[in-house]
């Protein structure tokens, strides 16, 4: 059974950095695309960023390329993303997700969701 577990979120200062980890279970974080998506209060969900299946490349949401970093684990089959330079816009609840496809920026392509992990930003 194929699961997926965030962790990592918290109360921050803003400019403060934040690592967060999408621990997966019943797959390899190699066999399947792994995203980031995000939800703000009141807003949609949105991808932020992307790790492929077939050859480790990433891509990010506009808004948060140059600050935010994907990356996977082999050894302990994680995803993980890297955020520098927080600010209070990256409020959100951040969701780990998987796709047997490729990277999507789109959520009805994924087929399995971790739970959320909440970070907060205070200014």
């Amino acid at each position: 059974e194929v699961q997926l577990q965030a962790s990592g979120g918290g109360l921050v200062q803003a400019g403060e950095s934040l690592r967060l980890s999408c621990a997966a279970s019943g797959f390899t974080v190699d066999d399947l695309a792994t995203a980031w998506f995000r939800q703000a209060p009141g807003k949609e969900r949105e991808a932020v960023a992307c790790i492929s299946r077939t050859d480790g490349s990433t891509q990010y949401t506009d808004s948060v390329k140059g600050r935010f970093t994907i990356s996977s684990d082999n050894a302990d089959n994680t995803v993980s993303l890297q955020i520098q330079a927080l600010t209070p816009d990256d409020t959100a609840v951040y969701y780990c997700a998987a796709t047997y496809f490729e990277c999507s920026f789109y959520a009805q392509s994924y087929d399995f969701w971790g739970r959320g992990t909440e970070v907060t930003v205070s200014s």
